[in-house]
């Protein structure tokens, strides 16, 4: 974006001379309105010309911002002056020679630099709208980074641990947070929606522990670990104030090298992308992110809003990712996304069809205690994977037959057609970990609305303990945060103790086994009839 001349013809004068010679103090005076002049201003006849007297590119820098504000300093000046420098808002410039982030810088701008490049022009699709819901919060906007490193800024990124979107969310912290992850929909897919989340959740970070470097550890390595860790290393870190607590606690054998290697990610990031000439990169830009909405009725197919708005299958998928198998969900009206300007065709157009039609499926019931699935899915023309697309509650018998009398619904062509192929979202796994799994490791992923004192006695201890255990000094907790809930002994004789008692059980089915064996075979002597 061009800044107007006054600009220009400011630093020209701050450049030249006007800043005043070394030494001199410069008075800073408030701008005034000027009428926008499309001539430099010359310089005056007693500006002097030695230019070793110039004011230097950090004077010019600081009186610049004292004058007009901080975005002054984007403003690019001569190569004889002061360089183009961005501005960040979070702590760069105290870490950049750290070696971790320079070891990033480097691979950012050398060694993966073609990854980097995609992952930055596919950003700029998204990063206006991540930039104005973070400064509107009072948050960073230079956090837009974390999802750079999460994702790549990729809404379908999945990874191995089951988190996902662009901002990597597992599926516990995601409702914790306010979003709807389920089997038909799964808004940790939509880039407006996560981020939403994404700001709701280091915001609670932020505030628990007083620095935003901390705060994102934790929302890589989780809450209760970065804790617990400076509770441990208290005296370690004795004396280290604001983002240095977080390089700190990192010096220490205690947090997993992705987490200690985060923060450093991020810093990288936001030095190369801010800086893209200087390190050789040229970013290609994308059309930005951006929708209307129309409200429609529970189960609407996504082809039905494709034709009635004219826009195409990939515009309506990409806008209504969050939506999992091609129609809204069937149980509430839902505002569905077309692209800017199309919102009024598309109304039109859909309440000119009715109801039933724009629906993306027909029910059948189904009649027979003999009929399986399969059969009933070949009977309506689909197979049966997509059967059960739209049947998640299918009631089966244990001879996997289905139930007579349930209604089931009959996918359209349309709805196929737009429906993705994603397991059940709803399934909660923290590091590839069932809740029962979790919970049999003495590990509790937090709920909302869920306190320290609700937990302790759903768990049969104290909430002293619990904070104990998990290096909480308040009584605050997250919804997504994971707690330990017994101690890693106590998990340990447990499991010990249900190792012991398996292995008697299966030593006993084997005895039991080898002697009801024995008599088998006992009794078969007996009847055998003697050899003559």
């Amino acid at each position: 974006m061009k800044r107007p001349y006054y600009f220009a013809a400011v630093l020209w004068l701050l450049v030249t001379g006007a800043c005043g010679r070394a030494g001199q103090a410069v008075p800073v005076v408030a701008p005034t309105p000027v009428a926008v002049a499309p001539t430099p201003i010359a310089p005056t006849a007693t500006a002097s010309p030695v230019t070793t007297d110039r004011a230097t590119p950090d004077e010019v820098v600081s009186t610049v911002v004292a004058v007009f504000g901080d975005s002054a300093v984007l403003l690019p000046v001569d190569s004889a002056g002061a360089a183009d420098e961005p501005i960040w808002d979070i702590d760069v410039r105290s870490y950049e020679t750290h070696d971790r982030v320079e070891h990033y810088v480097g691979l950012f701008s050398i060694k993966a630099k073609n990854v980097f490049l995609a992952r930055l022009s596919r950003g700029t699709r998204y990063e206006p709208m991540i930039r104005a819901k973070l400064r509107a919060s009072g948050m960073p906007e230079d956090l837009t980074y974390l999802a750079l490193i999460e994702s790549g800024y990729d809404p379908h990124a999945y990874s191995r641990a089951a988190a996902v979107g662009m901002w990597q969310f597992m599926s516990g912290t995601a409702r914790g947070v306010g979003m709807r992850v389920d089997w038909w929909m799964d808004e940790r897919r939509d880039p407006a929606r996560s981020t939403d989340g994404a700001i709701r959740f280091l915001r609670d970070l932020q505030k628990q522990f007083g620095s935003l470097y901390l705060a994102v550890a934790a929302y890589n390595g989780g809450p209760g670990r970065v804790a617990r860790g400076l509770t441990r290393f208290a005296s370690e870190l004795d004396g280290a104030e604001g983002e240095d607590r977080f390089f700190a606690l990192a010096e220490q054998d205690y947090l997993r090298a992705e987490t200690k290697n985060y923060v450093p990610q991020i810093i990288a990031a936001a030095l190369v992308a801010k800086m893209p000439t200087r390190y050789g990169l040229v970013i290609d830009s994308l059309p930005l992110y951006g929708y209307d909405s129309v409200l429609v009725a529970p189960g609407t197919s996504l082809g039905h809003i494709a034709a009635a708005s004219g826009a195409t299958k990939a515009e309506v998928r990409d806008l209504n990712s969050a939506v999992l198998r091609g129609i809204t969900p069937p149980d509430a009206d839902f505002w569905a996304r077309v692209p800017v300007g199309l919102a009024d065709r598309t109304r039109l157009a859909l309440d000119s069809i009715p109801e039933e039609d724009r629906r993306g499926y027909r029910t059948a019931s189904v009649s027979g205690s003999t009929t399986t699935p399969a059969g009933f899915a070949g009977k309506h023309g689909v197979t049966l994977k997509q059967l059960r697309w739209f049947n998640p509650a299918m009631k089966t018998t244990k001879k996997g037959r289905l139930v007579a009398g349930q209604s089931l619904r009959i996918p359209s062509a349309l709805a196929i057609d737009f429906a993705r192929e994603i397991p059940d979202p709803g399934i909660e796994r923290y590091g590839g970990s069932s809740p029962t799994t979790l919970t049999s490791r003495g590990i509790h992923v937090v709920t909302r609305g869920e306190s320290l004192g609700v937990i302790a006695k759903r768990y049969g201890t104290t909430v002293t303990r619990l904070k104990s255990l998990n290096g909480i000094k308040g009584s605050r907790v997250i919804a997504g945060q994971t707690l330990r809930v017994r101690s890693g002994s106590s998990v340990a004789k447990k499991a010990t103790a249900k190792k012991a008692t398996a292995k008697k059980t299966t030593a006993k089915k084997s005895t039991a086994k080898k002697a009801t064996a024995k008599k088998k075979t006992a009794s078969s002597k007996k009847k055998t009839p003697p050899r003559r």
